[in-house]
């Protein structure tokens, strides 16, 4: 979990129009932009160089920059994106990954979203969800083949992203929802399991010997302090409000 490089967006004035199933209550635009500040000066103090992208007017959810690209060392997918309101978010994203890496596109029918695939150091974990179809899914698996990765799908059922329930933190660790405990391709990896309770602090982020998680969770801060990592918290409520989590907002490598 070793990047140099970010990507991120500000969020724009129209954020609040994005999509969403939380019953949080309006989310507050000047709270979210302090909220994302902070955010993006811990990926800085964490050594990682940030390209701010400024927001795109139209597109309330385009600072949720992960879902428009997967990255590994050999090249940068564009996605598709599965909502059709941010469909043409990728195009710019695709413009920026030009500076850094051989990129290639998923195709209609193909839809993918870059929350919905966990990279665990060589293999790929691609979640099939309301964003992410099998065509997606197997046109992504096509380009990692040409690089050696491994690659295999999981049904997300309720959640909206893979992501919302399950991140890897290195070293063989798996953090996770109740509802992956039992997915035979986790079955090689040491589980921690979030609380019913808690189950938004599963989407938790490790970044360069760190894990930066969500604030507000004590109990899975008590089960990731155990890990002997230095442990960030940030308060993300805003994004939350906006059905989005620490890992949606920025592109990492």
């Amino acid at each position: 979990m070793n990047f140099k490089t970010a990507i991120v967006r500000i969020p724009g004035e129209d954020f609040g129009g994005g999509e969403t199933t939380s019953q949080l209550g309006p989310p507050d635009y000047n709270l979210i932009i302090s909220q994302h500040r902070e955010y993006v000066n811990t990926l800085k103090q964490l050594g990682l160089d940030v390209v701010t992208l400024d927001p795109l007017p139209g597109y309330p959810d385009a600072y949720f920059v992960e879902d428009t690209a997967v990255i590994f060392p050999e090249m940068g997918v564009i996605t598709n994106p599965g909502a059709q309101s941010r469909k043409g978010e990728e195009d710019g994203i695709e413009l920026i990954m030009m500076r850094f890496r051989n990129t290639g596109r998923i195709k209609p029918p193909g839809t993918l979203d870059g929350g919905d695939i966990i990279q665990a150091d060589n293999h790929f974990f691609i979640g099939l969800s309301d964003r992410t179809n099998k065509e997606g899914a197997d046109q992504l698996i096509s380009f990692l083949d040409r690089f050696g990765y491994t690659a295999e799908t999981i049904e997300v059922g309720d959640g909206l992203h893979l992501k919302s329930g399950a991140n890897y933190l290195g070293d063989g660790k798996m953090l996770l929802t109740s509802s992956f405990t039992d997915f035979s391709g986790f079955s090689d990896y040491e589980k921690f399991v979030v609380g019913d309770e808690e189950e938004y602090a599963a989407n938790s982020l490790a970044i360069n010997g760190s894990i930066i998680m969500p604030a507000g969770f004590p109990r899975t801060k008590d089960l990731l302090s155990g890990f002997g990592m230095p442990l960030i918290t940030l308060d993300v409520s805003e994004v939350r409000k906006m059905d989005g989590g620490l890992t949606c907002m920025s592109l990492r490598f």
